[in-house]
């Protein structure tokens, strides 16, 4: 599942993460949308973008993993700007860690849960 505020960058992540392989179950554009569709749908991995527009990506991944705590280690946090520049933010987060935008891939998404959960991400 992916969590950004860009209907554009949706349509495009989506088509590129499902021709390298990863099932992409839903998407959604603010927090209301991402709690319904994980409630519903209980993805595997949840791509939170850290700028939703009037809303924070940070505090989205937190209330991911306080109400669905099978999520710990399998939210990862996105965005345009340089990891450099989100340290901090992403270091206070129950997240499995970050991914700039740009270089975002079904295989660096499965690398990067891999290596936090201990296990195999792709199902």
């Amino acid at each position: 599942m992916i969590v950004d505020d860009s209907e554009q960058f949706l349509s495009v992540a989506t088509k590129h993460l499902i021709r390298g392989g990863l099932d992409v179950v839903a998407t959604a554009t603010n927090h209301g949308e991402a709690l319904q569709r994980v409630e519903e749908l209980q993805p595997d991995i949840v791509l939170v973008d850290i700028n939703l527009g009037a809303e924070s990506g940070v505090d989205l991944a937190r209330r991911l993993v306080e109400r669905f705590p099978d999520l710990h280690s399998r939210v990862v946090l996105i965005s345009n700007m340089d990891e450099d520049d989100v340290a901090d933010l992403i270091a206070d987060t129950p997240a499995a860690g970050f991914l700039p935008k740009t270089v975002l891939s079904a295989q660096a998404v499965g690398d990067l849960v891999d290596r936090n959960h201990g296990g195999s991400a792709r199902n």
